[in-house]
């Protein structure tokens, strides 16, 4: 069954580290509302509620990969700027990403502004420079590469036409790439893919590839013709076709073909959808998976960012609860993305349910976990468990934290009767999650008291009950970790 492969491929993504070399962007979303047009001209007045920053381009490749799991280092060129110092801080806010900037005065740090009014955008405002660096800086930026190239798995190369992948940057890149023995995924721009001759993997969208061969890609067959005309001239091992509602095709040169159609969804908005498609190619790239199995993945995270506003991100989390959900096997639909767990809580409660929640981080699942979540049980008539992400688990254990990726906690969660739903939640603590699900009874360890308990004020005031549950004496993560890294000698 290909989802306990494609469960095994995420299961790997904690242990990935990708290089991504490309355009960064600062991608600005101003929302207000359009009540009126200005005297004037006929333009729509927008008044401005709000305004959110956030990493675009390959800076936005790059979030979605830590996001996901896996470590980033990034690569490429700012402005001497406020938008290069946004930027910086945005990206901050991932430990996970390694940033490697090199300024350069003479352009601006490339920025989209977009303007949003009941969710359609109404303008874009863009400060850039599409000129090619100038040899010092396209020196800088190699010499950094060729240090950086040895640290990762597999190299991403985002081209935004916006000057740093020149002909020449793009060229070594993929040369010292090849050399390093690291497969390299090109998302390209180029209306001629000469450019990225060497690469592993091309990654355009059928109007991408519609250009760059000078035919029609609408059908199946057109897309299949258009890719092939790629490898026949030898720039690449495989390509994949992002092409929308249509799904991804994969064209590889020992004559393969593989149609993934997306499962349809409600298209929020299509920002960054080919960014998070790239990123989680990628990452499954840096394990041994079957390529057929990587793409169905990136699929699944393009079908998900479509459905959310401005440039998202998928979780790893998500990812999972996509593939268990497409899972031939009921008994594996418990791990539930946090848009979809609310529809879950619903449908029970139509059905006079109760529901407990119980959280943690459940690194190494031990007695005192089991015995804590069957007694939890025993409280209502469906367990919910929000799970610390990985990010999360790192902010509060330490970096040696967590033994065990999300992936794999799920799945053991997951797997115990006591347990109806696992949420795997991003932040320190699941206060927002307690929100949203309201649960009747909310289960921790009887060495907390109500008082110190997350939520527990929430769920009182909403008519639910605090239960504190005896723990196992003499079991914990942290001591049976101690116990076993001591026995080896560590």
């Amino acid at each position: 069954m290909h989802s306990d492969r494609l469960i095994e491929v995420l299961g790997g993504f904690s242990d990935a580290t990708v290089l991504v070399l490309g355009d960064l962007m600062l991608d600005r979303f101003v929302y207000g509302s359009v009540e009126r047009i200005s005297p004037e001209a006929p333009i729509p007045v927008m008044s401005v509620i709000r305004s959110v920053d956030v990493p675009g381009g390959a800076a936005n490749v790059a979030r979605n990969i830590a996001v996901m799991g896996a470590k980033v280092i990034l690569l490429g060129v700012v402005g001497e700027d406020d938008s290069a110092d946004l930027l910086a801080t945005q990206l901050g806010r991932f430990p996970a990403i390694d940033p490697h900037f090199s300024r350069d005065r003479a352009r601006p740090t490339t920025t989209k502004v977009r303007y949003v009014a009941e969710r359609q955008q109404v303008l874009r405002v863009d400060s850039e420079s599409r000129a090619a660096l100038s040899a010092r800086v396209a020196q800088e930026l190699l010499s950094a590469y060729r240090e950086l190239i040895l640290r990762a798995d597999v190299v991403v190369l985002s081209d935004y036409a916006k000057g740093v992948l020149s002909d020449h940057v793009t060229r070594e890149a993929i040369a010292l790439a090849r050399s390093a023995q690291k497969p390299t995924v090109v998302d390209p721009k180029s209306d001629d893919f000469e450019k990225y001759r060497g690469a592993t993997i091309l990654t355009p969208n059928h109007h991408e590839l519609q250009k760059a061969t000078r035919q029609e890609c609408g059908t199946d067959e057109q897309v299949v013709a258009g890719a092939r005309r790629s490898l026949d001239a030898g720039i690449c091992e495989i390509v994949v076709v992002t092409r929308g509602k249509n799904g991804m095709t994969v064209v590889r040169n020992d004559g393969k073909i593989a149609h993934l159609r997306t499962t349809a969804r409600e298209v929020f908005d299509v920002s960054g959808a080919g960014d998070t498609a790239v990123a989680a190619l990628s990452i499954g790239l840096a394990g041994t998976a079957e390529i057929t199995d990587v793409v169905r993945i990136a699929n699944l995270a393009a079908g998900i960012v479509v459905e959310k506003p401005g440039t998202a991100d998928v979780t790893l989390g998500e990812l999972l609860a996509s593939v268990e959900q497409q899972s031939e096997s009921a008994s594996k639909e418990k791990t539930f993305a946090l848009r979809e767990i609310s529809a879950v809580v619903s449908r029970w409660r139509e059905k006079g349910l109760k529901i407990a929640f119980a959280n943690g981080c459940f690194d190494i699942l031990h007695p005192g976990h089991v015995s804590l979540l069957e007694a939890a049980r025993q409280t209502a008539d469906k367990l919910i468990v929000g799970l610390n992400s990985d990010s999360s688990v790192r902010r509060l254990k330490g970096t040696g934290r967590p033994v065990q990726n999300e992936v794999s906690r799920a799945m053991v969660l997951s797997s115990l009767k006591s347990v109806d739903a696992v949420v795997i939640f991003t932040e320190d603590t699941p206060l927002e999650l307690i929100k949203q699900l309201a649960p009747d009874v909310l289960i921790k360890g009887a060495d907390y008291t109500v008082e110190k308990v997350v939520g527990a004020d929430f769920v009182i005031s909403h008519g639910g009950r605090v239960v504190l549950v005896d723990i196992v004496p003499g079991h914990s993560t942290t001591s049976t970790i101690q116990k076993a890294t001591s026995s080896q000698g560590v």
